[in-house]
């Protein structure tokens, strides 16, 4: 089995079996954003545990590599520290922009490392940063995270 190949099946793997969609019962903060070029949707809601960590939940429809983004999204990111999120968040969008010639790092990305494929087809770009977005966007109106810059949908 090749890379390429494996990396497919992560993302269906994902898209079948999505990780943390559910919604939360109390958000601290949320953000629904849509992909006007394809239709693809999700709604990402954040609040934090009593620990400070990031409690994230999610539902949307679109497309395999939006749902499997956001899925992967929930499972890197839930239980962490709001900074140590962000870096994921900020590692996910860099490899989004790397045109599929990044060697991504597996320990920061985990499946995530999956999308670097993706980054290949400008038009699929936007599918896989939804949620990531979304995640952003919902944390700054939260009050949560670190890093602001960037705050608009892809």
């Amino acid at each position: 089995m090749n890379l390429e190949s494996l990396y497919q099946d992560i993302i269906l793997d994902h898209y079948k079996n999505p990780r943390g969609r559910a919604l939360l019962s109390e958000p601290a903060g949320e953000s629904h954003q849509v992909n006007p070029t394809c239709g693809d949707e999700v709604t990402v809601q954040v609040a934090l545990d009593a620990a400070g960590n990031v409690v994230v939940g999610y539902e949307g429809q679109g497309c395999s590599i939006s749902q499997a983004s956001a899925s992967v999204m929930s499972e890197l990111v839930a239980g962490l520290a709001p900074a140590q999120g962000d870096e994921i968040r900020r590692a996910f969008v860099e490899l989004m922009h790397t045109k599929g010639a990044a060697e991504p790092d597996e320990d920061v990305l985990g499946d995530g490392v999956a999308f670097v494929g993706v980054a290949k087809y400008p038009a699929r770009i936007k599918c896989a940063l939804l949620p990531w977005m979304a995640l952003q966007d919902a944390e700054a109106k939260a009050g949560i995270g670190s890093d602001q810059e960037g705050t608009s949908a892809p």
